[in-house]
């Protein structure tokens, strides 16, 4: 790691909260609102994201409903890229593609725009945690039915004690995954 994205990474590690027993006893949370507050540190991790978009040479950024959209947006607009929301079933207007995928109890399902996505595009996925990779799983899923390329995959943390990227690599079939912080 350079020297500059060690102070990058010690600035977001910085401005991200840890907030015990929330939402239930026992779980550790990680509050990225003080991030956002601050403009610095916000910019440095959308030019950081952006950094990774254009490197891996996407042409479109999927940001993942709903804190996805937070980071995704900026760093579309900041990579001249076009941003595409995946959202909770329901909330899109239009022609759209599904996707189910499995929680720890229960099923839930996103949705995509079909026209948003096409053959040619090479779609980066941008989250704020990943945690048990169903989500960005199943985006992965959709993308590739929309006739799209995965270019890859990123997010701000990694909670390096759940199953994500275990469970990502074999669906990225090769695309990066990269977290700008592993917890």
């Amino acid at each position: 790691m350079t020297a500059e994205a060690q102070d990058v990474t010690e600035l977001l590690l910085s401005r991200i909260r840890d907030v015990p027993d929330y939402p239930k006893p026992g779980v550790l949370f990680k509050d990225i609102t003080p991030l956002l507050a601050d403009p610095e540190a916000f910019t440095a991790l959308t030019d950081t994201l952006a950094g990774l978009c254009t490197a891996h040479g996407a042409t479109k950024i999927v940001g993942l409903e709903a804190r996805g959209f937070i980071l995704a947006a900026p760093v579309a607009v900041r990579a001249g890229l076009g941003f595409i929301p995946v959202r909770k079933a329901g909330k899109l207007p239009g022609a759209t593609l599904s996707q189910a995928y499995e929680l720890e109890y229960g099923t839930a399902e996103i949705e995509v725009h079909a026209e948003d996505l096409a053959t040619g595009d090479r779609v980066m996925v941008i989250d704020d945690v990943l945690a048990t990779g169903g989500t960005a799983e199943a985006s992965i899923e959709l993308i590739r039915r929309a006739g799209a390329e995965v270019a890859g995959v990123a997010v701000l943390m990694e909670l390096s004690f759940l199953p994500g990227r275990a469970r990502l690599e074999p669906a990225l079939g090769g695309a990066p995954l990269k977290a700008l912080i592993t917890v």
